[in-house]
Parts: structure tokens; sequence; C-alpha cells
């Protein structure tokens, strides 16, 4: 029983983790919009950004990343393989929160996190291209979506076949989730960064 309960209570606790929906939780204590209720609805750092309080945005989008690398290096510390299972589990609880019946953000900041902490090379590359892409386009789809994507190809490149997959799925499921996104681009209508309303 042992073999599988310690992997399972990882992947559960780095959910738990994963879940804390740290973008209500600062405007909350910031005395700001609730993210869910304006622009997209999204409880990111950009839709929080659309609060008009940068400080509360960039504090959900350390947060929102902290969480995720917090599971890894517990996760790893725990089980060698540990790591990995507590990522799953932190990617998919802040995507899919139990505690907002499983309406989460589109896991960017969360991935970001993740990447730095399981591999620090190939974080660094998305966050290179996360911050490239923002400050050339001024569009957080694009930033976000080109930085998940840049994450499965990095370890590619960096000779990480156990980490290529597994980051691979991932950003399926950011790109999947950034659909309504692709949407607006496509139509022209997608709004830029700082942008209080979205469409």
């Amino acid at each position: 029983m042992h073999i599988w309960l310690t992997p399972a209570l990882l992947m559960i606790g780095g959910y738990l983790l994963g879940s804390i929906p740290f973008g209500v939780i600062v405007t909350r204590f910031g005395q700001a919009a609730d993210p869910r209720s304006i622009g997209s609805g999204n409880i990111g750092a950009t839709n929080v950004l659309r609060t008009g309080r940068k400080g509360l945005a960039a504090l959900t989008l350390l947060l929102d990343g902290g969480k995720g690398a917090a599971a890894v290096l517990i996760g790893a510390a725990i089980l060698p393989s540990g790591g990995v299972l507590a990522a799953i589990g932190a990617f998919f609880g802040h995507v899919f929160p139990i505690w907002l019946r499983f309406r989460g953000g589109k896991g960017v900041a969360t991935l970001l996190g993740i990447a730095l902490a399981l591999h620090w090379p190939t974080g660094l590359v998305a966050l290179v291209v996360w911050l490239g892409a923002l400050a050339a386009i001024r569009v957080s789809s694009v930033a976000g979506m080109s930085a998940a994507i840049a994450i499965p190809v990095a370890a590619a490149y960096f000779f990480r076949p156990d980490l290529t997959l597994t980051f691979l799925a991932f950003s399926l499921v950011v790109l999947w989730r950034h659909r309504v996104n692709i949407e607006r681009l496509l139509q022209g209508t997608e709004p830029r960064v700082g942008a209080r309303s979205a469409p």
C-alpha cells in the first residue's frame, strides 16, 4: 500500500496547494474588485491588473508562480519523483481549483514556477520568452501561450525527455484554456495589457 500512498498524497497535496486562489485572496484583502466579476472573469494576474491595482497583480503573479515552485520543491524533498507528481497536482489544482467549483486560472504563472523548480534552464528560457513577448506585443495571452509552447521545446533541447512529455501536456492545457483568447486574437479584439475590461 505504501508504494502508491506517498505518490498519491504528493499529488493530492500539490493539488490542494495549487488550488489556492491567490487572485481572489489578494484582491479581497486589498479591497479591490473580485477578478471573477470583471474582464474575462479569470483569477490570474492579468485580470487582477484590470482592477487598476498593479501591486496586487504583481503579487498574484508571484504567488501563483510560487505555489507551483513550492509544490515541486516539497515533493522532491519527500520522494525522488515527487517533484513531478506534486507539479501535476499543483498545475491542475490551479486550473481546476476545488475551492472555486473547478473554475480556475489559465495556468501560465503556475507553469512557469513549476518549470523553474523542475529544471531551471527550461524555466529561464520560458521566462525570457514570456517577458520578451509581453514587452514586444503587450498582449498577455500571446506572451503566456508563447511561454507555454517554449517550455516543452526547451526541455527537449536540454535533453530532458523525462520532463518533455509532462511539459507538453501542461502546455496543451494552457493553450486549450486560451481558446477564447485565440478567437479574439483572430478577430482583432484581444485587449492589451492594462486594459480594465475585456470583450
